[in-house]
């Protein structure tokens, strides 16, 4: 068995090599005619090893393009200036993009757009998603006041806390939710 020690080797297949005069095998592909459209280099040629190096040494990626083409197929922004057309909505035809098809069984994805777009109380003041999180942690509803946000503290804490629970230490991890929600929301802006 030979050792194929050689990157881009397609053996198998029965091909000659597309060089002229040459009866070698065709085992490495070289790129063809260039495309015509967005799918692919087109047709390939097929080289044995030395012509396919012969090959390379000589290919000239920008023949035929025009000077200004050129430049712009080597500027850094090259290909970014367009929609791809993975998210173009007029991609193939008649059909949606290819993200469109997406499900989200779970509601993974639209549940997240959900909580991320800020709340308005009944006074018109924004909540944003943190302050939200921290009136669950509290138990308390969206339209909660000062008032109750330093009531329902107090009770959080006495109700946590060892020195008050009886040296109960169970209660550590909620009783540092309540400490840091507290901290978030006494100096928000919906609660002012």
């Amino acid at each position: 068995m030979k050792h194929n020690r050689f990157h881009g080797r397609i053996g198998g297949a029965q091909r000659g090599c597309e060089w002229a005069d040459c009866t070698e095998a065709g085992e490495f592909r070289a790129p063809g005619p260039r495309a015509s459209g967005f799918d692919g280099p087109g047709d390939y040629r097929w080289f044995c090893l030395d012509h396919v190096r012969e090959f390379n040494a000589c290919y000239d990626w920008f023949a035929g393009m025009s000077p200004e083409e050129i430049l712009r197929a080597q500027s850094p922004i090259h290909g970014w200036d367009r929609e791809t057309r993975a998210f173009n909505p007029t991609a193939g035809v008649d059909a949606a993009p290819r993200w469109a098809d997406f499900a989200d069984p779970l509601e993974a994805i639209s549940a997240r757009a959900r909580t991320r777009a800020p709340a308005q109380r009944a006074d018109g003041r924004a909540v944003s998603p943190e302050e939200r999180r921290a009136l669950e942690v509290l138990g308390l509803p969206l339209d909660a006041d000062r008032h109750a946000l330093r009531s329902r503290y107090s009770v959080l804490v006495r109700r946590y806390h060892p020195d008050r629970n009886g040296g109960d230490r169970s209660f550590e991890q909620q009783l540092r939710a309540v400490i840091e929600a507290w901290q978030l929301l006494r100096k928000a802006a919906a609660f002012a």
